[in-house]
């Protein structure tokens, strides 16, 4: 199941050297590694897959939208990468604690984390929203890279305590130029811990395309640490749900890490603060529209009569249900009391903390007394 280092001929910018199972036009077609592993999918299980798929890219430009509109911060779009998040952890059992970065909002949504809770930290108003324990997805990580480590250190416990589950960590391929993933790895093949490293590719690290940084594909990388990989095409949410089962089985069955590369690409900008149009070709753009994940599924549906107007009306109402309660949770949200931001900062009593929050008050004191900062 291993894929080694690519012929020096297929550098990384060649994004059709993948193992997949849906074609550009949403033909199937088989592969031998893959196709064991999805032996159970039927009409259903891709018609939730779909569904998911789709309420990810909605509630995706609910965030742009409401980001736009002054209710948030920030955001960082995921629209084109919906299929190897849906398909991954579609492909998890529900303990296993998945270590995303901020861009993985289709695991979130697979795990059940409330509307309000996509959108209550860039709104400002939050530490953090969900309870990691809750759905087994720790907060997103805004240090790129970092999830990685806490990800090993979670599967080293998993190892200690004598469980069956799998740690994921979710990377783009920027991060792999990080120490922290690196570090992760040598950890990771070290003792042989239950973690899935998956590194969706999605071309560009902010303004530095992937062959800048990657003369190779990535999976090479990773057996040069004793991790077995595969380079599975990111946009087809058969392939990835085979490969994430692939890895997990081989984290989970005593065999050490695994690491998969999703071959992807960004749609968007990297965040709502960049403008992609200054450093990369619209031609690319469409080049990969044309290999959208939502509409290759929905072509291999509509081939097995599994897709119709009805269908798509009800994955419409409940994307629809669902944005409205994001912007509900944002604009019915007051304002906090400015002093609030040092709360829960730590669970026990802090005079670090203590001591900002008397400076902080009074500066803000100085405005009511209407002096100047």
């Amino acid at each position: 199941m291993t894929d080694t280092l690519t012929p020096a001929a297929d550098r990384s910018t060649d994004t059709e050297n993948v193992a997949r199972l849906l074609d550009h036009t949403g033909a199937r077609i088989r592969d031998e590694r893959l196709d064991p592993w999805i032996a159970d999918v039927d009409a259903p299980m891709l018609r939730q897959l779909y569904r998911d798929m789709a309420l990810t890219r909605r509630l995706d430009a609910e965030g742009v939208a409401l980001q736009r509109q002054g209710h948030l911060g920030l955001w960082a779009p995921a629209q084109g990468q919906e299929a190897v998040q849906i398909g991954t952890a579609w492909a998890c059992q529900d303990d296993d604690f998945l270590f995303p970065s901020y861009r993985e909002i289709g695991i979130e949504l697979v795990r059940g984390v409330e509307p309000a809770d996509f959108v209550m930290v860039w709104h400002g108003v939050q530490h953090s929203s969900f309870d990691p324990f809750a759905v087994h997805i720790a907060s997103p990580q805004i240090i790129i890279g970092a999830q990685s480590l806490h990800a090993v250190g979670y599967a080293m416990g998993i190892q200690r305590d004598g469980g069956d589950q799998v740690a994921v960590a979710y990377f783009g391929d920027g991060a792999t130029s990080q120490g922290d993933v690196n570090e992760a790895m040598v950890f990771a093949a070290s003792f042989g811990s239950p973690i899935v490293f998956v590194c969706s590719n999605n071309q560009w690290a902010i303004s530095e395309p992937v062959a800048l940084q990657a003369q190779y594909p990535i999976a090479g990388r990773a057996p040069g640490f004793g991790i077995p990989s595969m380079r599975v095409d990111g946009n087809d949410v058969l392939a990835c749900l085979a490969a994430m089962r692939w890895a997990a089985d081989h984290a989970r069955s005593g065999r050490g890490p695994a690491f998969l590369e999703a071959v992807t690409y960004r749609l968007g900008p990297h965040t709502t603060s960049d403008d992609p149009t200054r450093y990369r070709d619209a031609a690319e753009v469409e080049h990969w529209r044309a290999r959208d994940p939502l509409t290759r599924v929905e072509t291999y549906l509509r081939g097995l009569g599994a897709f119709d107007d009805a269908f798509a009306a009800a994955v419409s109402a409940d994307a629809d249900r669902f944005t409205a309660a994001m912007r509900r949770a944002v604009v019915d949200t007051p304002a906090p009391a400015p002093l609030g931001v040092f709360d829960h900062v730590y669970a026990e009593p802090h005079t670090g903390i203590d001591e900002q929050r008397a400076a902080y008050a009074a500066y803000l004191d100085g405005f009511a007394d209407g002096g100047a900062a």
